[in-house]
């Protein structure tokens, strides 16, 4: 799901005047019809050039496109337009159809969702609690996550990372961040366990049966799972990130494995999976049934997470959904079943927001059936009032949030992500115009602001406030050595820099650490967040825990001189 890159051929090149008149693709219609095309493209109009990456889209009514269009460009070197038949890699949005074929089988009398999964997998350890295909499915396993892992044991993830390097770090995982069932936490590792469960249960490749059982009954033809880093696919898009000279670099991604991600589609394909939902023509209703059903916490909380599926609502209306990024690949497909709608969205550019975006399409063919925005009111804040909330704030998946005053406005900003200014509907609680986010802000019984929480995606999440600690050379010096996780068979060497602690590993930049609570420091890397260290009752160091967004509490032991 994340932040990495990808690099993809394509076979020929046209001319930049030649791309500039490619037509929107518009099926033909009233005057209304052609007025609601025209205020879609102005959504997308920064991206309807040659010399940027953009997106496909379709828009889907009652198993038919209405609308489809490419904008931007799918490869930046030959000036190759992005057309609705321009294959993409979608990520996570892969994982629907990992979570069907296992739904089919289950169906089929050919496993249960409530087998152990060792049943299938004996290879996986035996943590000592037991651990179900619907765990997996749900995101309640416990598994630490595979790209979180393999970045801390050294890997880039734009290195080739196969199945088997996958299974080989599984089979290594010492203790599970949480019980299985007790939380809901994302984890690509599951999902790659379920696309081998069906490898072992039909002796096929993932890749042979998803294209036999899903994609040829749905004459999904531009659609399968890529599980060959070095296999030519035709009219693929390249993947892009943004650069310091405000052009664009190539993000490279070399993924050969699949079930968690490694789907390439495109949005007419995606169109004939969305009509699957409504005439179960492969799978059946029951099948389609089991795909919307929600996880159960062990406390029967129940969470939004389906088959791969997020249940939610926008505006009043029911949507189901699930985004995807990898590399500069971003994706969005969203339902709205209820009036059996749909928006698909895949782009090749790291910083495309195509969740946002295809909510802004819906806006435009439901505007009658959606419930109207609440307006957000901004209050007026006394300077000290705001000048009380500056500050870092550490969030539990180890990102940090920098609240600063810049011009009487306060700003904020996440780690490695855009600055987004605040706005104030009360004392305490602020909301954002850029994104779908707001904060609160919380004090102590002495008034002193001491955390905040996050509120976006239907999830609160908290965060302490903190100042950075200055320690001095001689208790920096305590913490200075080799620490080794058996593990992850990998090892870094903490050591000091221009009085700072700084974590290095042969294959990574050097990582400086910054001290946030009493024997508690901070990495920038999305893998390097939260280092606690721990000390025996000599008050020697003895090794350090090592967490970020979805592994907590990695053990490194500190190696003896």
């Amino acid at each position: 799901m994340k932040k990495f890159m990808l690099s993809l051929v394509l076979i020929f090149a046209i001319s930049e005047a030649a791309l500039a008149q490619t037509p929107s693709q518009a099926p033909s219609g009233s005057s209304s019809q052609n007025s609601l095309t025209d205020e879609v493209d102005k959504i997308f109009e920064e991206y309807d050039k040659p010399n940027s990456p953009g997106c496909a889209l379709a828009v889907i009514k009652d198993g038919h496109i209405l609308y489809k269009r490419g904008y931007g460009s799918a490869h930046l070197e030959y000036n190759i337009p992005i057309t609705p038949s321009t294959i993409f890699h979608v990520a996570s949005v892969s994982k629907q159809f990992t979570a069907f074929a296992v739904t089919m089988l289950a169906q089929q009398g050919k496993l249960s969702l409530d087998d152990d999964i060792r049943k299938h997998l004996p290879e996986v350890p035996d943590f000592g609690k037991t651990i179900t295909i619907r765990h997996l499915i749900h995101h309640t396993s416990g598994l630490r996550d595979q790209w979180e892992l393999l970045a801390m044991a050294g890997w880039r993830l734009d290195d080739v990372i196969t199945k088997a390097h996958i299974m080989k770090m599984v089979r290594h995982q010492k203790t599970l961040n949480f019980d299985p069932g007790q939380e809901y936490l994302y984890c690509n590792t599951g999902y790659t366990l379920l696309a081998v469960i069906v490898e072992k249960l039909t002796g096929q490749s993932f890749r042979q049966y998803t294209e036999a059982n899903i994609f040829k009954p749905l004459s999904m033809t531009n659609t399968h799972f890529h599980d060959d880093h070095e296999m030519i696919v035709k009219n693929r898009a390249y993947s892009y990130a943004p650069d310091s000279s405000h052009g664009f670099r190539a993000s490279v991604l070399s993924y050969a494995n699949a079930g968690a991600t490694s789907l390439f589609t495109t949005v007419e394909d995606l169109a004939k999976w969305v009509q699957n939902f409504e005439d179960g023509r492969v799978g059946g209703a029951a099948a389609i049934e089991q795909m919307h059903q929600q996880g159960i916490l062990n406390n029967g909380e129940k969470i939004s997470y389906a088959f791969a599926i997020v249940i939610g609502n926008y505006r009043g209306l029911r949507t189901i959904a699930h985004s995807g990024a990898d590399a500069g690949f971003r994706s969005h497909l969203i339902r709205f079943p209820d009036q059996k709608f749909a928006v698909a969205i895949l782009s090749n550019l790291a910083t495309f927001d195509p969740a946002r975006r295809a909510r802004q399409v819906a806006d435009i063919y439901l505007a009658d059936q959606l419930l109207p925005e609440k307006p957000k009111i901004e209050v007026k804040l006394t300077p000290a009032m705001l000048d009380s909330y500056v500050g870092k704030y550490l969030l539990q998946s180890g990102l940090v949030i920098t609240v600063t005053k810049e011009n009487g406005r306060l700003m904020s900003q996440a780690t490695r992500q855009p600055r987004y200014e605040l706005f104030p509907e009360s004392e305490a609680k602020f909301f954002m115009r850029a994104i779908d986010a707001q904060i609160s802000f919380h004090r102590d019984e002495t008034g002193k602001v001491t955390e905040l929480t996050l509120h976006q995606n239907n999830q609160n999440t908290p965060a302490k406030k903190f100042e950075p600690l200055n320690l001095s050379q001689r208790q920096l010096a305590e913490f200075v050595g080799e620490y080794f996780s058996d593990e992850l068979g990998t090892a870094y060497t903490i050591g000091i820099q221009n009085g700072q602690l700084v974590a290095q590993h042969r294959r990574h930049d050097d990582t400086p650490l910054i001290s946030t609570f009493a024997e508690q420091f901070w990495g920038e890397p999305w893998w390097f967040r939260q280092v606690h260290f721990m000390r025996d009752q000599e008050k020697r160091v003895t090794g350090f825990r090592l967490s970020n967004a979805r592994v907590k509490n990695l053990l490194f032991d500190k190696q003896a001189h």
